[in-house]
């Protein structure tokens, strides 16, 4: 489904140049778990950006559905994530004047899913927080609601990027656990620093220094 032909990324940083990524090749079937392991600085954010269209390759392609991600325009792109991705990152963006429900309807602006969006918190044990503002939640309950809006509208692919780096441990594995309970078909392509929350994947693809260096079950 999601598909990259030795791509790569590489930038300048203060005149030296940097290689992201580095010739690589994998491909994410419809309803895998696919982790991204590598310490901070390997290239698996990058990768994943590169993955999702959220950066453009300085070489390789990013083939979904088989058509070129990169070629198509902006606008097609961006049509594209809005239909078939979720995303969770880091750290919890939410904006602050809305409501969870409301955050959570963001993934999907002017279709009616409501009631969705009402079962997703609760399944998620957020519906009786549904009204409140992200300042009015705990750390973990905030990401719980950016799960909530990667995963409406049953997006093909949910990309997750570090989704538990500022959680304890223990919210960490809710927050993965949810993830891949709830995603149904889809796929989930997860990058992280840490192997303990790769241990429902059915691949781990191993980063160092902007290439693939191993490829191994969760």
């Amino acid at each position: 489904m999601i598909q990259t032909e030795r791509v790569g990324l590489t930038y300048l940083d203060h005149g030296r140049e940097v290689h992201a990524c580095q010739d690589v090749s994998i491909r994410v079937e419809r309803g895998e778990f696919v982790g991204i392991l590598g310490p901070s600085g390997s290239g698996k954010s990058s990768l994943l950006y590169l993955m999702s269209g959220l950066k453009t390759p300085t070489s390789g392609q990013v083939l979904v559905h088989g058509d070129d991600l990169h070629a198509m325009t902006d606008e097609s792109r961006a049509k594209l994530r809005l239909r078939e991705f979720g995303f969770v990152f880091q750290h919890p963006y939410l904006l602050g004047y809305l409501s969870a429900f409301e955050n959570v309807l963001l993934a999907r602006p002017g279709e009616d899913r409501g009631a969705e969006a009402l079962e997703l918190l609760d399944v998620l044990g957020l519906q009786s927080k549904a009204d409140r503002k992200p300042h009015e939640l705990s750390g973990g309950e905030r990401q719980r609601v950016c799960v909530a809006r990667a995963l409406l509208g049953r997006p093909a692919v949910i990309f997750a990027d570090e989704p538990t780096a500022s959680l304890d441990h223990r919210n960490g594995e809710v927050v993965v656990d949810l993830l891949n309970r709830y995603r149904g078909e889809g796929a989930l392509v997860m990058v992280t620093h840490d192997p303990s929350m790769l241990k429902g994947a059915d691949r781990v693809l191993h980063l160092v220094d902007g290439a693939m260096v191993e490829e191994g079950l969760g």
